[in-house]
């Protein structure tokens, strides 16, 4: 997803580029997922590479997030944690919670059988053990997982490393925990998958999704490419300058580095160069076209967002919500409709943002509201005793 600031920062332009892959991001996922219900036979080869959506919204998440805490540090102001947990509260669990407690109220609502107990959606732990061999039902809250996590750690760790010097803490912890996913996942294919290989159809696929694809020591490739962007943004302008300078010939080349991503991992998702090489490839990939982005001179900052724009504000409560939506449109309209046709993909899409909507405007938007009230008062509250010192003695 996407984040607001809080009303303690002057308004910050908002960048039609990322807008345009946010509503990319979304859309991959969505075709992903309208695959396990029925569909045309277009969106088998549309979808089957939209996985990586998920981690083009890690690249975008772990850029906007760290990008916010890095400018803190660079102009000295330090990290509040309180505003910065409060922020991600009003902005992440309330939509959530109300998807979550459709889930448990409404079985109708389940796309799938099997939901993961209720202490694991609440921790935000569902990503670790994930079995979609006995739970399938709003599995895709596993990314959520990851970035909770990431929101959490992130401030804490920053706070502690504020005390050395951050660029070069920053860069060796960065590198260091990208190069050891390589071999971390490879010993994770190695002793959990391989071993399956050749006995049985489903078995390594369902034992790569619970020990390699879900897990967060797995995935943190596009988190950590975001941050890497940042953090050269932040501290190293000169080098951000040779990055942007031109930025639809960095677009033409995160787009060749995600075609080569697709011919390694599509053919065969699960299979070792996907799980060892495949994800930072794709990391990588996005987080180039990220720089471009927001490169003034590239073709996607230029190019206004009025419809992605659009998508990209609801790609949250769209992602939350959507294969709920799907299984309800077609299970209501499937005596009608056919739900392999076009007509029924239409429906399914447009009942997808209307319900998006609805949760932007009856959820989203008024703890939004709400937010802003709490951290006005908090400033108002930490400026009182400054004021009270100003006031002239009265005798």
């Amino acid at each position: 997803m996407q984040f607001s600031n809080g009303v303690t920062e002057p308004p910050v332009k908002k960048l039609a580029g990322l807008d345009h892959l946010r509503a990319l991001a979304i859309a991959l996922v969505f075709l992903c997922h309208y695959r396990m219900f029925g569909h045309p036979d277009w969106v088998n080869d549309a979808g089957s590479f939209g996985w990586t959506g998920v981690d083009l919204f890690f690249v975008l998440s772990g850029y906007l997030i760290s990008a916010q805490l890095f400018k803190s540090l660079q102009q000295g102001k330090g990290i509040s944690l309180k505003e910065f947990y409060i922020k991600r509260f009003f902005r992440i669990l309330p939509a959530y919670l109300a998807v979550l407690t459709l889930y448990f109220a409404l079985p109708a609502f389940k796309e799938f059988e099997g939901l993961p107990p209720l202490w694991k959606f609440l921790t935000f732990t569902q990503n670790f053990g994930l079995y979609l061999g006995a739970t399938r039902a709003f599995s895709h809250a596993w990314s959520l997982c990851i970035e909770e996590q990431f929101y959490l750690f992130l401030p804490l760790i920053l706070l502690f490393i504020s005390r050395f010097n951050v660029p070069r803490v920053m860069a060796f912890g960065l590198l260091t925990l990208f190069v050891a996913g390589f071999f971390i996942r490879a010993w994770g294919w190695a002793h959990f998958v391989a071993p399956l290989v050749g006995q049985d159809d489903s078995g390594p696929v369902l034992a790569w999704y619970k020990w390699i694809y879900y897990p967060t020591y797995n995935r943190l490739d596009g988190l950590l490419t975001g941050i890497a962007i940042a953090a050269i943004f932040q501290y190293r302008p000169a080098l951000k300058e040779k990055l942007t300078r031109h930025g639809n010939a960095m677009l033409l080349l995160g787009l060749a580095l995600i075609t080569g991503a697709y011919f390694l991992c599509n053919k065969e998702m699960v299979t070792r160069n996907t799980t060892v090489t495949g994800f930072p490839l794709i990391s990588i990939a996005f987080g180039v076209m990220v720089i471009a982005a927001l490169s003034p001179s590239c073709i996607l900052y230029k190019l206004p967002a009025r419809g992605t724009g659009l998508i990209a504000t609801l790609s949250y409560s769209i992602y939350l919500s959507h294969k709920g939506v799907v299984h309800l449109t077609q299970l209501w309209l499937g005596k009608w409709v056919d739900a392999n046709g076009m007509g029924m993909f239409v429906i399914c899409t447009g009942m997808v943002v209307l319900a998006a909507l609805v949760l932007r405007w009856v959820i989203e938007k008024p703890f939004l509201r709400l937010r802003d009230r709490v951290l006005k008062r908090r400033d108002e509250a930490a400026l009182k005793p400054v004021k009270e010192e100003r006031q002239p003695a009265v005798y």
